[in-house]
């Protein structure tokens, strides 16, 4: 018996359009779970879809509208019958050092990478309350994407930094208040992935100093930090609810 099989679970993956999004859409959908791929670039997302094939489904729109994050949440409830997963994922970065960061820049982090956060696990959360208190006994998981930028801070960014230190907040209190009902609530915190999100880090005037900071000298790929991010998400994980693993390299620990 595999521990990780994802078979008859409906995971809500956001931000599927590219990177760790489409690499845990990968791997999610390898391991027999059926997905709705959430991004607001339409085309990145139905080209994951179109990758994937199976009986997936897209959803066009921006995690940081309430309106439209109720909206999909019951879209994919009416068409797969049901949400079994959350991988919380989308996230975007607007880079500047803290006195030169315009409101207007801070603002549109926390609202994607915060708000957008606390939106998705609402809706979804919403509906698994509703099943757990019917006496469904459906495993329920949820993975907020935090990052090790909220756990010791980040140069250019306090803005994501902010937010990626409230997602571990929001993940622990969610975690309190629904692990009597069995939803397991957790959070990942990556590192250096090579993503389109991590490009200037990766470029040839900050590479050195990025490769200074990791143990294991050398930057992951999408496809390899799916699998624990998976294992959240599966039977694998079902005595875990409140933890921040991070999957950096050893980052956070230095040297």
């Amino acid at each position: 018996m595999n521990p990780m099989n994802l078979n008859g679970r409906v995971i809500i993956i956001t931000g599927a359009a590219q990177g760790i999004g489409q690499g845990v859409a990968r791997k999610a959908a390898a391991l027999g779970a059926t997905l709705a791929l959430v991004d607001l670039n339409g085309d990145g997302v139905k080209a994951t879809a179109a990758e994937l094939g199976g009986p997936h489904s897209v959803h066009v729109g921006s995690v940081a509208d309430p309106g439209f994050v109720q909206q999909m949440v019951a879209d994919v409830v009416a068409r797969h019958g049901d949400v079994n997963g959350l991988f919380n994922n989308a996230g975007i970065i607007r880079t500047a050092m803290i006195h030169k960061m315009s409101l207007a820049d801070w603002q549109a982090v926390i609202d994607v990478n915060l708000s957008g956060v606390f939106n998705c696990l609402q809706a979804v959360g919403r509906h698994m309350l509703e099943r757990c208190e019917a006496g469904d006994t459906a495993p329920r998981r949820i993975v907020n994407v935090s990052s090790i930028a909220g756990r010791r801070g980040t140069i250019g960014q306090i803005n994501y930094g902010a937010a990626k230190a409230g997602v571990l907040g929001i993940t622990m209190s969610a975690a309190r208040e629904w692990a009597r009902l069995g939803i397991c609530v957790n959070s990942v915190c990556f590192g250096a992935v090579e993503t389109p999100m991590t490009e200037v880090i990766r470029s040839p005037k900050f590479i050195e100093r990025t490769m200074a900071g990791i143990p294991m000298a050398r930057i992951a790929q999408p496809d390899e930090v799916a699998t624990p991010c998976c294992f959240l998400l599966s039977d694998g994980a079902s005595y875990i609810t409140g933890q921040h693993l991070s999957i950096d390299g050893g980052a956070h620990i230095g040297f």
